[in-house]
């Protein structure tokens, strides 16, 4: 049977996240990390939240650092 325990959402105030689950920003955060993405330095930044994850992702994506992919055809070596 559980016990009942619950994880508290760590952080500290001036801190901004935003939560994924509840389409909101927050300071603190208020939700629990896996809902959560942050923290950010300003509450404008943390609302441009999946806007930097999609910017970052793209970037991460394009990197050749992170590719297997050649030169010549785009394959893999």
């Amino acid at each position: 049977m559980p016990l009942g325990f619950h994880r508290k959402p760590t952080g500290k105030p001036g801190e901004w996240f935003y939560c994924i689950k509840h389409a909101k920003v927050e300071e603190g955060p208020e939700c629990p990390a896996k809902d959560r993405l942050g923290p950010y330095a300003t509450r404008e930044e943390a609302a441009r939240a999946l806007e930097l994850a999609d910017e970052r992702n793209r970037e991460w994506k394009n990197d050749p650092r992170w590719s297997d992919r050649t030169e010549n055809d785009g394959r893999p070596e």
